[in-house]
This record gives C-alpha cells, sequence and structure tokens, in this order.
C-alpha cells in the first residue's frame, strides 16, 4: 500500500468519529486504531504525580530525589505512536549517548510505527542531557524522549 494512501486513511480516522479502521489490499493489512488525547495524557502525566507528592508514604519521600534528578533543558517529544529505537538496527551503534552533541537536523532515534522505519531530528542545537525511553519500548504521541541542554 502506498504512503499517499496511508495518509489518506490516517486523515480519514482522525476526521471521522470512529477510533478503529482495518483494510486489507490483497496480502497488505493495515489497521489504524485513534487514541483519544485523555488517556494519552493520563498515561504520560502519572509518572510525574507519582513522584511529586513528598509528604505522602514513606516510598515517595525515597522516590523524591529521584525527580529533581531529571536536567532541565529543551524537551525532545514523540512526533508519533510506535516503537523507540536507538540505533537504526540492533548491532549498531546509539545515535546518541547521554552528553553526545546535537546539531538542529541530526538523528536522534527512530521510531517504528506500521512497519515504517521514521527518524525523529533534534529541532535543537546542544548536548544529550537524559535519554528518557529504553531502547525497544512502545512510545506515545508526545511523550519525551530526550532532554537537550
Amino acid at each position: 500500500m502506498d504512503l499517499r494512501k496511508l495518509k489518506k486513511l490516517i486523515d480519514l480516522v482522525e476526521e471521522s468519529g470512529i477510533t478503529e479502521l482495518e483494510v486489507t489490499e490483497g496480502e497488505e493489512k493495515v489497521r489504524i486504531v485513534k487514541y483519544s488525547a485523555a488517556p494519552a495524557q493520563q498515561t504520560y502525566m502519572m509518572p510525574p504525580i507519582a513522584h511529586a507528592p513528598v509528604a505522602a508514604p514513606p516510598a515517595s519521600a525515597a522516590a523524591a530525589p529521584v525527580a529533581p534528578a531529571e536536567p532541565d533543558g529543551h524537551v525532545v517529544k514523540a512526533p508519533m505512536v510506535g516503537t523507540f529505537y536507538r540505533s537504526a538496527s540492533p548491532g549498531s551503534e546509539p545515535f546518541m549517548e547521554i552528553g553526545s552533541l546535537v546539531k538542529v537536523g541530526e538523528t536522534l532515534c527512530i521510531i517504528e510505527a506500521m512497519k515504517l522505519l521514521n527518524e525523529i531530528e533534534s529541532d535543537c542545537a546542544g548536548t544529550i542531557k537524559a535519554i528518557l525511553v529504553e531502547n525497544g519500548q512502545p512510545v506515545e504521541y508526545g511523550e519525551p524522549l530526550f532532554i537537550i541542554g
């Protein structure tokens, strides 16, 4: 199935009230699932909320010092839902490590979505301060991936 057709199908799902669309064309099969913005944000917002209350049970008090440890800087977020990969192939070197210098437009990672590999490029220059996602983990739209300082 060609990319233009996929884009039209994705637009159709976004504009309509449907939440799922499955199309079979010959041996190719495409399934598009629309997730509402609220659950994705709840999933994203849960970890910071869990670390924020310092006056909660003693376990939270131990976790509280972890929250400020995240470096300040520009947050690079996932532009799509998919699987996060730090390198081009399983045996190759990661695109970026903590402390790597990065330029605008330089590849930070790959997000695989519907068997398409999408290179995610840096939108600012600086130093990688944190990598917030583990290799091979699923990511949601808008989920923080990197902090660049």
